[in-house]
């Protein structure tokens, strides 16, 4: 009897063993950029990130930056392992997952959401690879819109002459306003809500986060507003050095991500939701259509000029045509 009691005893104590999840064997830092700090979102989302890759081998230290450009820096410079930055700043490292945020090529969340769909599919794994640098995992950050100073500004012919604060790492964004005749301020994540605020510039380009975290409501008072066409999905991705992550573990995040995606999207209706209604700026259906195609015609030149990728484009206008098939580039596919 007292050695039946044993023999249970060290049986139950072996399950419990195994049941026990695996012991992280690889350590890495993944440098989160949150322009809030470690009390923003993208950090908490970040948070319980780290606790999913225990799960898959990867001990991981999470280090917070108010400042985009010093974490893809020092990504570049290997003292991140891998870094949460916007697909903007990212296209440096893949220009593939780099073109996502590309000027009006995803109109709603739900084109958003059928192409990180196909990015974490494994269908595309090859593009997600750009020499030592994988991108493990993308979740969107919001849609991107005008935000101005005056709110007779709602055609393009009344955007010329207007200044504009744009990234001066995107030269999608400067391209764009001096094709409209705007006049692009070069500015960064640090100075960029400053000047619309304080008046420097007539116009800035956010999403609607931006709202409450940058208070950008402050530049649109007291005639102020936001163009309701949506000029951009904003993304954040999660870029690796791939050497020092274990093999599948790319696979793992990206699926990860991906299920983050109704996550994230309270965050974006959260920040919707803090908008004033009065500050929208409502435009005719018809001047939507015609910018739909100034925004094509853009993207055709910024792929031509090499600053978006040919593939990923081709991906979009299916997407945009999976959903919509009257658009009239599903009958003339240029991109």
């Amino acid at each position: 009897m007292r050695y039946s009691k044993l023999t249970s005893m060290i049986c139950a104590l072996a399950m419990a063993l195994f049941a026990l999840p695996a012991q992280a064997n690889t350590k890495a830092t993944l440098c989160v950029f949150d322009i809030i700090g470690a009390s923003g979102d993208i950090y908490n989302m970040m948070k319980d990130y780290k606790t999913a890759a225990l799960q898959w081998g990867v001990d991981i230290n999470l280090k917070v930056y108010t400042d985009e450009k010093i974490a893809a820096e020092d990504l570049k410079a290997g003292q991140c392992d891998a870094a949460a930055i916007t697909g903007i700043r990212g296209r440096q490292f893949n220009q593939y997952t780099g073109s996502l945020d590309s000027v009006g090529a995803l109109p709603s969340y739900k084109h958003v959401q059928l192409v990180l769909q196909v990015m974490a599919s494994g269908k595309v794994n090859d593009k997600l690879v750009s020499g030592q640098y994988e991108v493990m995992g993308i979740a969107p950050m919001g849609a991107a819109y005008l935000f101005v100073k005056d709110r007779t500004i709602d055609t393009v012919g009344e955007l010329s002459g207007k200044s504009i604060s744009v990234m001066e790492y995107d030269e999608a964004q400067a391209k764009m306003a001096s094709r409209v005749g705007m006049s692009p301020v070069m500015s960064d994540i640090t100075n960029f809500a400053g000047r619309f605020n304080n008046g420097s510039v007539d116009i800035c380009f956010a999403p609607v986060a931006a709202y409450s975290a940058l208070e950008l409501y402050k530049g649109m008072q007291p005639n102020g507003g936001i163009v309701d066409y949506v000029l951009g999905q904003l993304s954040l991705q999660i870029i690796a050095r791939k050497d020092r992550f274990p093999a599948g573990f790319g696979d793992k995040s990206r699926k990860y991500m991906t299920g983050q995606f109704d996550r994230a999207m309270r965050i974006i209706e959260n920040a919707n939701s803090e908008v004033d209604s009065k500050w929208w700026i409502r435009i005719p259906e018809a001047d939507k259509v015609r910018y739909d195609e100034m925004m094509r015609e853009s993207r055709i030149e910024l792929r031509d000029q090499g600053v978006y990728d040919p593939a990923m484009m081709t991906l979009l206008r299916k997407i945009r045509c999976s959903l919509d098939g009257s658009r009239a580039e599903c009958v003339n596919p240029l991109e």
